[in-house]
């Protein structure tokens, strides 16, 4: 069962979502189990491949707010202020659109930035654990 806590109306509810089985969600909300009809047979959630990279460490490279590329690269900018918690891909690594490129936390949640195009990664322009700001360059696919 995937736990998730919520706080409504000051209120805190721990609710755990077990099986879908034809339209109908087991779950538990702090402790009570339920069935929840769902509407519509959820979709499955989308497949996505993670690119491992070698244990190496990462130099820290000075925060940029944006950095010009060059024409016909492909810069990856920061959707939302927050901390970079993970890479996935190392500079001269060759990317697919749909890779996961890095976790970027932001509320406390782990967002996954996609490199959105195939190429290679031709630099990397922030370190893991750093702060960013909406709109900072994070990486350039050429």
């Amino acid at each position: 069962m995937k736990e998730y806590k919520y706080k409504i109306n000051g209120n805190d509810y721990t609710v755990a979502v077990g099986d879908i089985e034809n339209n109908i969600a087991h779950i538990e909300v702090n402790g009570k189990a339920f069935d929840v009809e769902l509407p519509e047979q959820p979709k499955a959630a989308p497949v996505v491949k993670r690119v491992a990279v070698a244990d190496a460490p990462v130099a820290a490279k000075p925060a940029a707010k944006k950095v010009a590329a060059a024409a016909g690269d492909f810069v990856i900018a920061s959707p939302l202020p927050g901390v970079i918690k993970e890479f996935y891909v190392k500079e001269g690594q060759q990317v697919k659109a749909s890779d996961v490129v890095c976790i970027l936390e932001a509320m406390k949640m782990g967002n996954e930035i996609h490199a959105g195009k195939d190429g290679v990664v031709k630099s990397i322009n922030v370190a893991k654990d750093e702060s960013v700001l909406e709109g900072t360059t994070i990486m350039v696919i050429a």
